[in-house]
């Protein structure tokens, strides 16, 4: 008797350890809309995305590398910044260690073309990579102006925008960032916010 007890014991307990362990497996399925970016957490018990990958789990895992920066780095400049944003046009004083130092050397590069041929409200976008030295890789390539502007009103900017960075260039970087931005894409959106139209009016 008291060993039928123990059998029937043991298979209650065997059927119980084989449901956790289909359980536990239905639990670990990978998400099959990988990276749906659902939160991760190393209390969670189950598969999250971007990130899920650990030494305790024995299933297949989907890690997503995590670059230190954008594919794309994307700057705004303004000709005429506004009060709260004039710290960020300030020239680094130092070797360019973070995004921040890259974006505040190429703001301070701006220089706008003069008033008499500059037109209000002018925006034009253009794209570049640079080299680990600082240099960049080829000229800059226009990929958006204000629609409806004369092929010499964007000739101007273009060439202000040339000659702004080239004055620049070769930037400073420290090993660190030199490394993770060579070849890199940078889009720079220029706007030209002056009110030209009241300077012109002046006597």
């Amino acid at each position: 008797m008291l060993r039928r007890i123990v059998f029937i014991a043991g298979l209650l307990l065997l059927a119980t350890a084989v449901m956790s362990q289909a359980d536990a497996r239905r639990r670990s399925q990978i998400n099959p809309i990988p990276f749906s970016h659902e939160p991760c957490s190393v209390l969670d018990h189950r598969p999250c995305t971007p990130y899920y990958c650990s030494v305790f789990n024995h299933g297949p895992c989907i890690p997503e590398i995590d670059y230190p920066y954008g594919e794309n780095l994307q700057l705004t400049i303004q000709t005429v910044p506004a009060k709260d944003d004039e710290e960020k046009y300030k020239r680094p004083d130092h070797d360019l260690d973070t995004i921040g130092d890259l974006f505040a050397e190429l703001r301070s590069c701006w220089s706008p073309p003069a008033a008499d041929v500059a037109r209000e409200g002018m925006q034009m976008s253009v794209r570049f990579s640079f080299k680990r030295s600082g240099e960049m890789i080829g000229p800059p390539r226009m990929t958006f102006a204000t629609a409806g502007v004369p092929a010499d009103t964007r000739e101007t900017y273009l060439k202000a925008i040339n000659a702004s960075l080239d004055a620049c260039i070769p930037l400073k970087f420290t090993n660190g960032l030199g490394g993770a931005l060579a070849g890199r894409p940078i889009a720079i959106r220029y706007v030209d916010n002056r009110e030209l139209n009241k300077a012109q009016d002046k006597p």
